[in-house]
């Protein structure tokens, strides 16, 4: 079956469709079972830059685990260092996780806690 779009790393229709199935996924919020089929594909081909670009996204902005997330766009960019997606989505990650960690020292004190509020309001967490 012919993809409307250029098959630009040679995906199998297998794993198109997987791809598919779990982007699906994540917008249904099923992201447990989302995490679950793009580990899986991830095992059969550990530098599949789809796959670890979709797990990048998924941790980065669905569950909010910045550091997962640069890990995998790492990954993406060891591989293919010319990924502007990844490159752009992991100095996004890179900066919340640096606006966190000022937030989190500065959470020590109860004046504070409307800072934490609003940091997670930047993020998008509510």
């Amino acid at each position: 079956m012919p993809t409307p779009f250029e098959n630009t790393y040679d995906l199998s229709e297998t794993q198109l469709a997987e791809l598919e199935e779990a982007e699906e996924m994540m917008l249904k919020n099923d992201l447990g079972n989302a995490e679950d089929l793009l580990l899986k594909m991830l095992e059969h081909d550990n530098e599949c830059i789809p796959v670890l670009s979709n797990l990048g996204h998924l941790y980065g902005r669905y569950l909010s685990e910045f550091e997962t997330a640069v890990k995998y766009y790492d990954k993406v960019l060891s591989i293919e260092p010319d990924n502007a997606w990844a490159r752009d989505s992991r100095r996004r990650y890179l900066r919340y996780i640096e606006k966190w960690d000022k937030v989190h020292w500065a959470s020590t004190s109860p004046l504070t806690d409307g800072i934490i509020t609003n940091f997670d309001r930047w993020c998008g967490r509510f």
